[in-house]
């Protein structure tokens, strides 16, 4: 591997901004694209891109807030719920360009997970009360399933929850809840018949408000530095019934649905071209993209990227036609979440001796931040239900394996 520096001219691949797509763009399509790319181009200010984690709170939702004013803050929701039911093509050129811009990730709870379950799962007054605010940016989610004693095994939860009048009354704790000190809201998933035959089958899925009395919550400070997790503390509140999705002791069928989402959306294409792109930009200035092996190693990636991508748009389109993943979305979370892994080795490697160093350590490119985005990428692999729990599903359901 040479030093630093640009390449020489001529023994080098040429430089790209993201990975070529396993799609064409019709002339339409094309149009669009022009379009989103300008926009963002004239949008997003510098101190959002290519951002190593999440941007501070009150700078993400004013890119979220950005985005609804658009019309591209939901472009795979209904019409009849505020979303621009756009063509899988075009929710694919939307993810790309923000992809090829470094726009940062916004808080997928109320968009991807929550918004979804609402429109299939909630009652009316639900969805009129929830979706415009979800939608807007007016109101943040967070999730509340994982507990310090039920993180992969999340049926033996033990949030307890008991019918007062009209009320459940919820007890417990949960923890790794994303972004829980920013949120107006949480979906959780509690303990309501501990007599129940079956763990599963004693579960209910609610929507918690965050100011109610009783809640607390407390941020955890991860090993990249940042604070975007945090521990909640439920003691005695009381939550409305009209606040229950779908039936009381119901939850496991309604979180398992919401799972699929969440693991659809763990397995994102945009963090792996984002990755990809960090990548090149790491080896262009270190002088690693000279070393013709570091550059198989690299185009074997881009490779997998592009057929990950065509795999994921795939599954994007049963589930926009509200089919159900099932197994399909442990073989993305599997595949997207350890493929990014992957990209965030080769990163640390294209960085040199400031792979180590968290500010990046002065490399040419801004944002490199090699250590940060291996850091970030260790929890992708656990949360949203681990590889080794995704791998036991597919072994029983596909395989016919025993449990």
């Amino acid at each position: 591997m040479t030093g630093r520096g640009r390449p020489q001219a001529g023994n080098a691949a040429p430089r790209r901004t993201m990975a070529f797509s396993f799609r064409s763009d019709s002339p339409e399509d094309a149009g669009f694209r022009a379009e989103v790319r300008a926009w963002i181009d004239a949008n997003l200010p510098a101190d959002l891109r290519g951002l190593p984690t999440r941007p501070p709170f009150e700078r993400a939702m004013w890119w979220h807030r950005r985005l609804h004013d658009r019309g591209w803050i939901a472009l795979h929701w209904p019409r009849e719920h505020g979303g621009g039911e756009d063509s899988l093509d075009r929710q694919i050129i939307v993810r790309e360009e923000l992809a090829r811009a470094g726009a940062p990730e916004i808080s997928a709870q109320g968009l991807y997970h929550i918004g979804p379950i609402l429109m299939s799962h909630g009652t009316d007054a639900q969805k009129r009360r929830f979706l415009p605010p979800i939608l807007s940016g007016d109101e943040l989610w967070c999730q509340g399933y994982s507990e310090p004693g039920a993180g992969s095994d999340l049926a033996s939860l033990s949030t307890a929850a008991h019918v007062d009048g009209d009320h459940l009354v919820v007890t417990g704790s949960k923890i790794w809840t994303t972004w829980a000190h920013h949120a107006d809201w949480m979906f959780a998933l509690v303990r309501s018949n501990p007599e129940a035959p079956r763990k599963q089958a004693g579960l209910s899925f609610v929507l918690i408000d965050m100011g109610a009395p009783g809640v607390a919550v407390r941020p955890i400070r991860t090993i990249a530095g940042d604070d975007e997790f945090a521990e909640v503390f439920l003691d005695g509140v009381r939550v409305p019934m009209e606040n229950l999705v779908g039936s009381l002791h119901d939850g496991w069928r309604i979180a398992n649905a919401l799972l699929a989402h969440e693991r659809l959306v763990t397995a994102n294409p945009q963090l792996l071209h984002d990755a990809l792109r960090r990548t090149r930009e790491a080896a262009l200035s270190s002088g690693a993209i000279d070393d013709p092996g570091f550059r198989d190693r690299l185009a074997a990636i881009d490779i997998e990227v592009v057929a990950f991508s065509a795999m994921f748009a795939h599954a994007a389109e049963i589930a926009n036609a509200g089919g159900s993943l099932g197994v399909e979305a442990s073989l993305l979370k599997i595949a997207g979440t350890e493929l990014l892994q992957k990209i965030a080795d080769l990163l640390a490697e294209a960085a040199g001796i400031h792979g180590a160093m968290v500010d990046g350590g002065g490399m040419e490119d801004d944002h490199a931040d090699a250590a940060l985005v291996l850091l970030q990428t260790r929890r992708a692999t656990i949360y949203g239900g681990s590889s080794e729990i995704q791998r036991n599903i597919i072994a029983r359901r596909v395989l016919g394996l025993p449990s």
